[in-house]
This record gives C-alpha cells, sequence and structure tokens, in this order.
C-alpha cells in the first residue's frame, strides 16, 4: 500500500506541478495583461493630450485663417474704394481744367452784339457741343438760380437785402457749379437774399 501511495504521489506529483504551473502561467498572464492594460491606458492618454494639443493648434489656424481672410476682404474693399476714389478724383480734376473754357464760351455768347452772325452761331454750337458732352459724361449742372442756398452746392460770394426774395435764396448765379454723382466737380458762385 505504501508502494501504491508513491505511485499516487508520483502519479499525482506530475498534475499539481502542471497546475501550479498553469497557476504560475495564469499569474504571469494577469501581470501582463495587467501591464498592458497600463501600457495601453497610459498611451490612450498621451494621444488624448497629443490630440487636445492638436485639437488647440488646429483651433488657433482657424482664427489666423478666419482673421487672415476678414484683413484680406478688408483690404479688397479698401483697395477698390482709393481706386475709384482716385478715378473719381482724376475725373473731377479734368472736368474742372475744362470749366473755364465753357465759362469763357458763355460770356463770349451772352455778350455777343450781332446774334445772326456766323461767330455767334459758331459759338453757340461749340458751347452746346461742350454741354452734350458733359451730360454724356454724366456731369450735371447745380441748378441755382431761385433756388435755396445750399452750402454743400453753393458758394456764397454777395449777399443783399432785398424783401422780394424769400430767406436765403440764390438771387444770381455768377458762375455754374458741376458734379458728377455725389462728388463736386465745382461749386456754384452764387449771390444769396436775406
Amino acid at each position: 500500500m505504501a508502494d501504491n501511495e508513491n505511485i499516487k504521489d508520483k502519479e499525482t506529483a506530475p498534475e499539481t506541478a502542471e497546475a501550479s504551473e498553469k497557476e504560475t502561467g495564469e499569474k504571469d498572464n494577469k501581470k501582463e495583461k495587467k501591464s498592458e492594460k497600463k501600457k495601453s491606458n497610459a498611451e490612450i492618454e498621451k494621444l488624448k493630450k497629443e490630440l487636445e494639443k492638436t485639437q488647440g493648434e488646429l483651433a488657433e489656424n482657424k482664427d489666423k485663417y478666419l482673421r487672415l481672410a476678414a484683413e484680406y476682404d478688408n483690404f479688397r474693399r479698401r483697395a477698390a474704394k482709393e481706386k475709384e476714389g482716385v478715378y473719381s478724383d482724376a475725373y473731377a480734376d479734368v472736368i474742372s481744367a475744362i470749366l473755364p473754357v465753357i465759362d469763357n464760351l458763355e460770356r463770349a455768347v451772352k455778350f455777343s452784339e450781332d446774334k445772326e452772325s456766323k461767330l455767334y452761331e459758331g459759338l453757340s454750337m461749340t458751347l452746346r457741343s461742350f454741354e452734350e458732352t458733359l451730360e454724356k459724361l454724366g456731369v450735371e449742372v447745380i441748378e441755382s438760380d431761385g433756388k435755396e442756398f445750399d452750402p454743400n452746392l453753393h458758394n456764397a460770394v454777395m449777399h443783399i437785402e432785398d424783401d422780394s426774395y424769400g430767406e436765403n435764396v440764390v438771387v444770381e448765379t455768377f458762375t455754374k457749379g458741376y458734379r458728377k454723382g455725389d462728388k463736386i466737380i465745382r461749386y456754384a458762385m452764387v449771390k444769396v437774399a436775406n
């Protein structure tokens, strides 16, 4: 019986060794899994931090892009406005240079003694041609006589007291004023009553 027990012990010994190896293997396996889990968690945390950093950089770059786009849009508008202003100023300068010629033609026509002469007819035709050209260019004469004085359109060079006229009424225009749209090319030089 003792031999039987030894045999049983020998048979169970490998089983016990295998069991203990399994247990050790399982423990090692659990330790490896815990270690891998810790590594995974650490890697996840690292990736989360990198993601947050990348998202912050993305938001910053998006903000820079939006600001740059808005700045460019403002620049484009400002440049277009300046270009239009330069064109408008140059346009007004050219018309201003021509206006004294028109003024002289108007005076010549007004003070011509012989209304039947060829000279009068030629001056009138030339003056009409200038007026038509200005009209085609969009230049308008500022109406003055009988209108209320407007400092945005008129330049008062004389003032009279006369009860037959109303308050701040333009009595006489010495030099016509001209404008193109909202741009005043030349203010009308006028005499104002009261």
